[in-house]
């Protein structure tokens, strides 16, 4: 990363009762830079994507943002998170038809234009129950990316991403990836984003930078490039598959 990062988080310490999930986490992500962070199930993964978007505060450290750069923050939930009873346009357009004083048209032409963005013109009036998993990803990013265009927009925006390619099959994967990619190296939607991912295709095609947790912590940050070459037993373990390295395995009595 060159020049000053846009976010930053400080010593960050979590915890859920008697159990510290994140134990002093220092992770930065520079302007147009895309960030995977990576590693076992309950690592503190999701829980960073909370505290960076205000959902959850850390019991201690700090995150930082780029005072010289006012940051938007748009979060992409790991299950779409789609209201039931309402239109894709209605869950598309809800924190505007909430929140804003536009009129309903002006809306939902907004709608359509991130629909289009997504590849899913003219599917507002159909509801979540008729779309295909890959189709609700997109919807929940379509979602994510749509502002108020009557609010001054300044500054640089940051897209956090949730899983984004979980349960969906390689070529839904591949769909979705590719998306991701494009609004920002496109400067469509985004300058920077960071993607929690266990996918391997994910990180590989999404991703410029890699963050490992394991126990709390960062273990390697490094370029996507150097995944292969790294001697890091915490990224040759978790790549692998293996059963033998410093990543504990889970026992029946865990």
């Amino acid at each position: 990363m060159t020049g000053s990062p846009l976010l930053e988080l400080r010593n960050v310490v979590k915890r859920f009762g008697p159990h510290t999930v994140l134990d002093g986490v220092n992770l930065q992500l520079g302007c147009g830079e895309a960030l995977a962070a990576i590693g076992p199930s309950g690592t503190g993964k999701s829980t960073i994507l909370r505290i960076v978007s205000g959902l959850l505060s850390p019991d201690a450290g700090e995150v930082w943002f780029d005072d010289a750069s006012p940051i938007r923050l748009g979060m992409v939930f790991q299950n779409a998170a789609l209201f039931d009873s309402l239109t894709v346009a209605e869950n598309v357009g809800f924190a505007l038809f909430e929140h804003s004083r536009l009129r309903r048209r002006q809306i939902l032409s907004l709608v359509r234009e991130k629909l289009a963005l997504v590849g899913l013109p003219d599917i507002g009036d159909r509801y979540p129950a008729e779309l295909s998993g890959g189709m609700r990803k997109r919807v929940s990013l379509a979602r994510a990316i749509l502002e108020d265009p009557s609010q001054t927009q300044t500054g640089r925006r940051i897209l956090l991403y949730d899983e984004p390619t979980a349960g969906l099959d390689p070529v839904a994967s591949t769909v979705i990836e590719d998306l991701i990619r494009s609004l920002k190296d496109g400067g469509r939607a985004c300058d920077s984003y960071i993607i929690v991912t266990h996918q391997d295709s994910t990180i590989r095609r999404t991703a410029d930078r890699v963050a490992m947790l394991y126990a709390g912590q960062v273990q390697w940050d490094g370029p996507v490039a150097e995944i292969d070459r790294t001697d890091n037993p915490y990224v040759r373990q978790f790549f692998s598959g293996s059963l033998t390295g410093p990543i504990r395995v889970p026992t029946a009595g865990d």
